[in-house]
């Protein structure tokens, strides 16, 4: 059966999931999933968001923060990851470990003040790839939103959340 977020995504362009993910850059699923952003700001502004426990709890979770190199993440419906911080290059690398492996930020300066952002996941296995791929859109859109207009996106609801079929958590 097909989880929610995997209907929505395929119904909206017709697609089925391997010929989606053909789309997508050649992503496979049980692939690395790579998502690019660019996002009209300074790199050193899009790492400071990242790398930072005010910036990451800002767009990505009810709290995120470091203790001894780990990143403690506490979501609405009150899910709690922990995940190693694997790389730390300002302002141009983060990479942590999370949702089954390892994910590299990759801020690269366009030439004119903004930054092109490259988002690699790996390591999701094939039940679970649809899901966590659908779901950086959820991290990446409320992180452009965040550094650009200082908009927050999420509904900050445990009754509406990814699990209940809101992309607005």
């Amino acid at each position: 059966m097909r989880h929610w977020a995997e209907w929505a995504v395929l119904g909206c362009v017709g697609l089925t999931a391997n010929e989606l993910a053909e789309a997508m850059r050649g992503d496979r699923i049980g692939g690395p999933i790579r998502w690019r952003m660019h996002l009209p700001v300074s790199p050193e502004k899009v790492f400071a968001t990242l790398g930072s426990d005010e910036g990451r709890a800002s767009f990505w979770a009810e709290s995120a923060i470091e203790v001894d190199g780990q990143i403690e993440f506490r979501f609405v419906d009150g899910y709690e990851h922990s995940g190693r911080i694997l790389d730390r290059e300002a302002p141009h690398l983060f990479s942590i470990e999370y949702m089954g492996g390892p994910v590299r930020f990759e801020l690269t300066d366009d030439g004119s003040g903004g930054t092109d952002l490259l988002l690699t996941h790996e390591g999701v296995g094939a039940e679970e790839w649809n899901e966590v791929h659908a779901g950086w859109l959820n991290v990446l859109f409320p992180l452009k939103a965040w550094v650009v207009q200082g908009v927050d996106l999420r509904n900050h609801d445990p009754e509406r959340s990814w699990d209940e079929g809101y992309a607005d958590q």
